[in-house]
């Protein structure tokens, strides 16, 4: 019952959601103009509900000949890639918006596991262990605040099971405000950093036997 009235108030927060932030929409789009040469808006194949292969939207954030469906964290010093603007928007996560448009479109929800790239095998075949793909892939979600970037694949798996076995009203509040509040801190972003925990552990000196 919840997941029927979760698609209603999807639409009716992302439409609110992008009269309200019309201003922003277009500030943004003048200042990506005037940094960088490309298009304004950024498309890439994503992994949605059943698996149902969508285009997802976001402010480009990354130089035009930047390669093509390879996750940040796969590119060799990220950094380099990144416009000046694109840094700007990624700390302050408002390269996302224009996904309120993804959730108009009905491709996605407010709150869920983020979407996989059509390409990423790993996280999508830990995600299958526990039947993630049910839901609706979400412009936030549980592991955005628990560590975002600097999680491992199996522990985001983990935790976007743990969203899929206790979805409800009230954690899908406590998700979108604990995003508010990360986004605010800049918690877990880290350019290439999947995984950033798991290397930190790697890379610790072991103490003496």
């Amino acid at each position: 019952m919840y997941l029927f009235i979760k698609k209603i108030l999807d639409h009716l927060i992302a439409f609110i959601g992008f009269i309200v932030l019309l201003p922003i929409f277009l500030i943004l789009i003048i200042l990506i103009k005037l940094d960088s040469k490309g298009p304004v808006f950024f498309k890439q194949r994503r992994v949605g509900k059943n698996k149902k292969l969508f285009n997802i939207l976001k402010f480009r954030t990354m130089r035009i000949d930047t390669p093509k469906d390879t996750p940040t964290h796969l590119l060799e010093n990220p950094d380099q890639w990144i416009t000046k603007m694109g840094k700007f928007l990624r700390k302050t996560s408002l390269d996302e918006l224009p996904q309120i448009i993804n959730i108009l479109k009905g491709d996605m929800s407010i709150v869920g596991p983020r979407p996989a790239l059509w390409n990423q095998s790993d996280l999508i075949e830990e995600r299958d262990k526990y039947n993630v793909h049910d839901l609706y892939p979400g412009l936030t979600g549980y592991a955005q605040i628990k560590g975002r970037d600097e999680l491992p694949i199996k522990e985001k798996a983990k935790l976007d099971g743990y969203y899929r076995n206790h979805v409800g009203l009230w954690l899908d509040i406590k998700i979108f405000f604990g995003t508010i509040v990360s986004v605010f801190k800049s918690d877990g972003v880290v350019e290439g950093g999947t995984g950033t925990l798991e290397k930190k552990e790697l890379d610790k000196p072991k103490e003496d036997e």
